[in-house]
Formats: C-alpha cells, sequence, structure tokens
C-alpha cells in the first residue's frame, strides 16, 4: 500500500500543475519518473508512450495508468488516474455549477505564463529523448521523417502512420539494442486477464449503443456516448471534441454556448483534456450534476483502462525479441520526431505570444535543464512571472 499511496501522491501533484495538453504532460511525465524518480529507463518510457500512441484515447493518460500499473499492481494504475485526473475533473465540475462567473478570456498574464512554462517542459523532453532515442545519423533520419509527416500531413492519422513507418524502417535499417532486463517483466498482468480486458472492451462497444437504443434510460445513454467517444478517438486531446459535440451539442443536449464555454475553461485547467467530460456531464438533463459528471468522466476514461490492461503485456514480451526491439527503437526515434513536431504546433504557437513570453520561455528552461528545478515549481514560478509580466 506504501507504493500505492507514493504513486497517488506523485501523480496528485502532477495533476495539479501539468498544463500544456498531452505532449506537455509526456514532458512532465520524463521530468518526474524517468529523471528524477527513475522508476523508468528512457527506452522503457518510450516504448510506453509508443504503445499509447497506437490505442484510442488520451494517450499522456495512458501512459499514467500504466506507470502506476507497473509500479503497483492495478491499485497503483487506479491510483495514478485519480491522483492525475482528479484536480481538473473537479475544477471542471466546480465551472459547469456556477463558476462561469470567473471569466477566464485566455489572454490573462498567469494563463500566458503557464502555456510559455509548457514550451519549456516539452523542449527539455525533445532534447533529452533525442539524447538516448535519436543517436546517429539513421535514428536521427528517422525521427526528422516523423517531424515531417506530422507537419506537413496534420491529423490523428499521421501521428498513428509516423510510428508505424518509424517503426517499420527501424526493423530494416537499425540495430538491436541489448534488451533493458530492469524494465522486463514489470507488469503484473497475467495474459489471460488482458485478453478478458479487450474483451470486455470490444463487448461493451458492440453492446452499448444497443442497450441505450432499447431501454429509455438517460445515464444508459450518458455511459453509451461517452464510452464511444473514449474509445474511437486517436490522438486523444483535442480531436475527441467532435465526438463529443456530436454526443452533446448534436443530440440538443447541451448548447452550442455552453459547449464553448467550457471548452474554454478546459483550457486553463491542469491535467487531461478529457476531463472536459466532467462539465459536459454535469449539464446533462434528467441527471443530477455530480452524478452526470462522475458518470461521464467514468465512461470516457474506462475505454483506455481496460486497452492499457490488455494490450500493456502483450507489448513488454515483444520488447524481448531482437526484431521487436529493432521495430521498437524506429518507433522510439520516430516518437521524438513527433514530440519536436508537437514542441512547435501547438505548443510554442501558442505558448509564444511575443517577446516577453519567450523570455519567460528562456529562464523555464534554464530552470528545468541547469538549475535542475523540479517541473512543478518551474510551472508555478512561470505563471507568477507571466502574471507580472504578461
Amino acid at each position: 500500500m506504501r507504493a500505492v499511496g507514493e504513486v497517488f501522491r506523485v501523480f496528485l501533484l502532477l495533476g495539479l500543475t501539468s498544463f500544456g495538453g498531452p505532449v506537455a504532460h509526456l514532458g512532465y511525465f520524463r521530468e518526474a519518473f524517468v529523471e528524477r524518480r527513475r522508476w523508468l529507463t528512457e527506452q522503457a518510457y518510450a516504448d510506453l508512450v509508443a504503445l499509447c500512441q497506437f490505442l484510442p484515447g488520451p494517450a499522456s493518460s495512458q501512459v499514467g495508468m500504466a506507470i502506476g500499473l507497473r509500479r503497483a499492481g492495478y491499485l497503483g494504475m487506479a491510483a495514478a488516474w485519480v491522483g492525475f485526473t482528479l484536480p481538473s475533473a473537479l475544477l471542471m465540475l466546480g465551472f459547469a455549477l456556477g463558476a462561469q462567473a470567473i471569466g477566464v478570456s485566455g489572454d490573462e498574464g498567469w494563463l500566458l505564463g503557464l502555456k510559455a512554462a509548457a514550451v519549456a517542459v516539452v523542449a527539455h523532453a525533445v532534447l533529452g529523448m533525442a539524447g538516448t532515442l535519436a543517436v546517429g545519423p539513421r535514428r536521427a533520419g528517422i525521427a526528422v521523417a516523423a517531424l515531417a509527416v506530422v507537419l506537413l500531413l496534420p491529423s490523428a492519422a499521421s501521428q498513428v502512420a509516423a510510428i508505424v513507418l518509424g517503426g517499420l524502417a527501424g526493423l530494416l535499417w537499425l540495430t538491436a539494442d541489448t534488451p533493458d532486463h530492469d524494465d522486463e517483466g514489470g507488469v503484473p498482468v497475467r495474459r489471460r486477464t488482458a485478453a478478458a480486458a479487450l474483451a470486455v472492451f470490444a463487448a461493451l462497444l458492440v453492446s452499448l449503443p444497443i442497450a441505450a437504443a432499447l431501454v429509455d434510460d438517460p445515464t444508459l445513454g450518458l455511459v453509451d456516448g461517452f464510452y464511444r467517444a473514449g474509445s474511437l478517438v486517436f490522438g486523444g486531446g483535442h480531436v475527441v471534441l467532435p465526438l463529443l459535440e456530436a454526443e452533446t451539442v448534436g443530440q440538443g443536449l447541451v448548447s452550442h454556448g455552453d459547449f464553448l464555454a467550457g471548452y474554454g475553461a478546459a483550457q486553463a485547467v491542469p491535467g487531461p483534456l478529457f476531463t472536459f467530460s466532467a462539465y459536459l456531464g454535469a449539464l446533462m438533463p434528467g441527471q443530477s450534476p455530480v452524478l452526470g459528471s462522475l458518470v461521464a468522466l467514468l465512461a470516457i476514461f474506462l475505454p483506455s483502462a481496460l486497452l492499457v490492461v490488455g494490450g500493456l503485456p502483450f507489448w513488454e514480451s515483444l520488447r524481448g525479441s531482437a526484431r521487436a526491439r529493432r521495430a521498437l527503437a524506429g518507433a522510439g526515434a520516430a516518437v521524438v520526431g513527433l514530440l519536436a513536431a508537437a514542441l512547435y504546433d501547438p505548443v510554442f504557437t501558442q505558448g509564444i505570444t511575443g517577446e516577453r513570453s519567450f523570455v519567460v520561455a528562456a529562464i523555464a528552461f534554464v530552470a528545468l535543464a541547469v538549475w535542475r528545478v523540479p517541473a512543478w515549481a518551474v510551472v508555478i514560478g512561470a505563471s507568477a512571472l507571466g502574471l507580472l509580466a504578461l
């Protein structure tokens, strides 16, 4: 239980301070679990990121679930999700209950400081991962090619395609690394359990729409809509918005104005963007706001939990194969390219609004990379600096 408590405390701190969206979250996770606590090696972390990029759902939350599962079993997985998700979920619920009076417009100095800090966090993560995963001309070439694919053909499909092509290039052109035995066998999930989790995922995806059509129950309809949103979205983050809009605004359950107001608030809170579901669930007619928020939140994240439990054991087995490790080396280099592309757009393009915000980002980067200040302290400091200077 001590390990479970440790997982919860670390992820709660991340849930309180991880601004900047899913790519920035991966930077925060790397700083916390690879560099600072050494729960994972760089290669093991890159493997988890590559797996979660393949899976539908919120990639950063899935990486967090996988880290919690490896560290402290199923309770650790639950602790990681609750800790990382709870702060933003409560804030979004509060906004739905009347916090619109806060009047977040997106151009407040403290929020601009947070966006600038996200630039520093992601830049630090890209450089750190490139130093181990994109070393040498071939791996660097794969990383640059992945960056080009994602920037020139922007879509969730192009992200998956970049990793697939990177894995194929690694299989054909790279040599296999020595397996990282310290990370092997770190997943306490049996294959039978994994197969059952994948079967439950598929069964719910098929049966919930049928049940919702046959039974006129608002709670069941809520579960169906948000479960499908969490199951069918590759890329996570902002990509889920069209599906959520179709399930709420398109069904006449939430007004377009309320939807946009909640989306604006979601940009100003830490943690995963999927907690936008907590706001929408609270607005559902025929539901208690608190119950609707909780149901929507659980329904949209349940597919991710089932897929992580179902996919991680098989992924871990592949890591021991020489051919698989060549492919994973290529996929890891492609992940560096994906993060570098995201560093430019949207992190840099949205986070650097002028000379002053660039100075804040530069100070934050030096604090992370040179002064070794913890990421959460850098975030708080950048927010305070933004409040004064931006």
